[in-house]
């Protein structure tokens, strides 16, 4: 049975860094970006550079359901790149979990 739009999980998750590794963590969180995408239940993945601060960086990713969302949290890529990421961070990553409740 296919889920509804209410059982769909939104999140926003924000990364931030210093201005010397910028560089760098763009290019490790783009490459969260085309596995993601591949994942069963996956309904977008998309990243995104705030344009006032350019030390920030935001994923923006909605999935089928919460489950969908969990696997896509435990699958080996997002381990592989959040190994060298993690230390580049000035703080943890900051995820807001959503639903949607809107048609």
């Amino acid at each position: 049975m296919p889920s509804s739009k209410s059982d769909e999980q939104h999140l926003i998750v924000e990364f931030k860094t210093s201005t010397r590794n910028r560089d760098r963590v763009n290019t490790l969180l783009q490459e969260f970006v085309g596995p993601a995408r591949e994942e069963e239940g996956c309904l977008y993945y998309n990243l995104y550079q705030r344009s006032d601060e350019p030390n920030t960086f935001f994923i923006l990713d909605g999935w089928a359901n919460e489950e969908a969302a969990a696997r896509h949290g435990e699958s080996a890529n997002v381990k592989r790149v959040l190994e060298p990421l993690l230390p580049l961070l000035v703080s943890p990553p900051s995820i807001i979990v959503s639903s949607r409740i809107s048609d």
